[in-house]
């Protein structure tokens, strides 16, 4: 049942919750840059007045892409908040993005197409790292299941700094935040205008909204597994996830794509490679520290 209500509280109060952190992001990005800024429901009337809109199709695939896109996003949350395989959660994970790829390639923009190619670029960029997080977990926990990882009797936080110090470039990259916001743009008058969402419109765009709401949701869910131990630790820890990725938001110009790739490889060979390996010394030498995991 604790599985069942977990999952029907992400599909249903995903994108409440998502579009609310979406809204405390741009008030308080506002704040840094000594703006007024929107109001906290911003993102809600933004996604009403999208849906009233009338929508110009380029292509219709374009909006199967899209509805599979948020399907597969769902479903990857729903994996991760019932509990359940972490690894069919990244392989659900990575088909979405291949629809959204798709999406972008579906139209004849040239912006657009960029865009896409971006896309990929920043795909190849984190997949790895998102993979050698979630190899990370299963050694520290012994388990690819998720309710298993939360059970693990050591702090996760504790033995995977280098996995958690991975995860901060990745949610920049999933969330489309500065320094990684290579496949759009937040404004129009940028070298690819809108990037790989540059014919979306209206209910289409509205689709791409609900997808970062419930994106935010499973980001923040993932940082809150490092510190399972404790709701209150895991709470301090989102909170504090999501303060540094706006301040580093508002702190960096876009990379180009060489810059991310190195940027983010480096960061996760130095990282969650390293602190992988010193768990598999610390497993040989001393298993006692690690009774907990495999």
């Amino acid at each position: 049942m604790t599985r069942l209500v977990m999952l029907v509280a992400f599909v249903v109060l995903g994108p409440l919750v998502g579009g609310l952190m979406d809204g405390a992001a741009r008030v308080l990005s506002a704040r840094l840059q000594s703006r007024v800024g929107p109001p906290l429901l911003q993102p809600f009337y933004d996604f009403f007045k999208l849906m009233q809109k009338q929508r110009a199709l380029v292509r219709r695939l374009q909006v199967l892409y899209m509805i599979v896109y948020l399907l597969f996003t769902v479903l990857a949350g729903a994996l991760l908040f019932s509990g359940d395989d972490i690894l069919l959660f990244y392989f659900c994970l990575t088909l979405a993005n291949v629809f959204f790829v798709l999406a972008g390639y579906s139209s004849n923009s040239p912006f657009s197409h960029i865009g896409a190619e971006r896309e990929l670029i920043q795909l190849l960029s984190y997949e790895p790292a998102l993979m050698l997080i979630i190899v990370g977990l299963y050694v520290a926990s012994g388990s690819f299941q998720v309710r298993q990882i939360m059970m693990t009797p050591v702090p996760l936080a504790l033995y995977l700094p280098g996995c958690l110090i991975a995860l901060v470039p990745m949610i920049l990259v999933k969330q489309g935040r500065s320094p990684f916001d290579l496949s759009t743009s937040h404004h129009a008058h940028q070298e690819i205008v809108k990037g790989i969402t540059s014919d979306f419109s209206a209910s289409t765009l509205a689709v791409l909204e609900l997808v970062h709401w419930y994106k935010n949701c499973y980001l923040y869910g993932l940082v809150a597994l490092f510190f399972s131990f404790s709701w209150w630790a895991a709470l301090i820890a989102v909170a504090a996830m999501f303060l540094l990725t706006v301040l580093m938001d508002n702190s960096f110009g876009r990379f180009t794509y060489g810059q991310t790739l190195r940027v983010l490889w480096a960061v996760t060979l130095a990282a969650a490679f390293g602190n992988i390996t010193v768990l598999y010394i610390l497993r040989f030498f001393s298993p006692v520290l690690l009774k907990g995991g495999a």
